[in-house]
């Protein structure tokens, strides 16, 4: 799913203008040598997860034993396709709960499956754009509405979800960014944690995930922000000569009912998130990259 803003929040944009793309003879061979397979990869993927899901749902109903598997799958190669390198450090949260993290650019979706089975927060246009909102919904996306007559109801939707073993996923910044900077959480989604279904049980992993740009190119290089189009940074990304890498970092998950209200946990998180990216920014040398 290409999800840039999950609750309709104004988009970020950097002061200086995104980079030129030049991708030359060599880059629009990389980028049919690379688009091709990943192409395969994503779609055959998905025929696949749609098929087992038509047998899945009568069965298991909320629970999905095996197509998050699939999903998996294919984020994971899809980084070994284009040759990024993708590294992760910290231990997967265990309990029922939410992951938020910052966001950068539609790469943090196949990061963040490839590592851990999660189900993102998007925002209800999602499920009626053509091909994303099919794709967003076979991978169980959670759709949601800034309509205060239904919290009751999407209360109950993430309640169903997280008893039902789902990760959710959502990003906080409500934007993304060009990767060098950590911006606000926004506290709205934060809201629902804290209601009497689930405050008790719910726990929140923060996650920072860092992209490291390839040799000789922009720290921004993968950033994705503001009103960058969708296709013309998949063709710089398929046609770099060189690759870089993209870093998770998951912190210890935080218990909802430790915090007194949103705004304190988000702070929590945020604090987290923005420690660790900074950090990693500030020691790319020292950053052992595995391919």
């Amino acid at each position: 799913m290409v999800e840039r803003n999950a609750v309709s929040d104004p988009l970020w944009n950097s002061e200086d203008a995104p980079d030129p793309i030049e991708l030359g003879p060599v880059g629009w061979v990389l980028v049919l040598l690379r688009g091709l397979p990943l192409a395969v990869l994503v779609f055959g993927g998905l025929i696949i997860l749609v098929l087992v899901r038509l047998v899945e749902r009568p069965l298991c109903g909320l629970h999905r034993p095996v197509t998050p598997f699939i999903t998996q799958f294919v984020c994971r190669n899809a980084f070994r396709i284009l040759g990024i390198a993708f590294t992760t450090s910290g231990e997967l949260m265990q309990h029922c709960g939410a992951v938020v993290a910052n966001h950068t650019s539609w790469l943090d979706i196949f990061a963040l499956n490839a590592r851990k089975r999660i189900y993102f927060v998007s925002k209800a246009e999602v499920a009626r754009w053509p091909g994303i909102g099919w794709l967003a919904r076979a991978t169980g996306t959670v759709f949601i509405e800034r309509n205060p007559q239904k919290a009751k109801e999407q209360t109950k939707i993430f309640e169903d979800r997280l008893k039902a073993g789902h990760k959710l996923l959502f990003f906080p910044e409500g934007t993304s960014t060009d990767g060098l900077r950590v911006l606000p959480f926004k506290t709205t989604l934060f809201a629902a944690f804290f209601t009497d279904e689930l405050r008790d049980f719910m726990y929140v992993q923060p996650v920072t995930a860092v992209f490291h740009a390839p040799d000789g190119q922009p720290a921004r290089f993968y950033g994705w922000w503001g009103d960058m189009e969708f296709g013309p940074h998949l063709l710089k990304t398929l046609g770099a000569r060189r690759q870089g890498a993209v870093e998770l970092i998951y912190h210890a998950p935080a218990k909802v009912s430790d915090f007194e209200n949103r705004k304190a946990l988000a702070a929590h998180c945020e604090e987290a998130v923005r420690h660790a990216h900074s950090l990693a920014r500030a020691s790319l040398s020292s950053v052992t990259i595995t391919k």
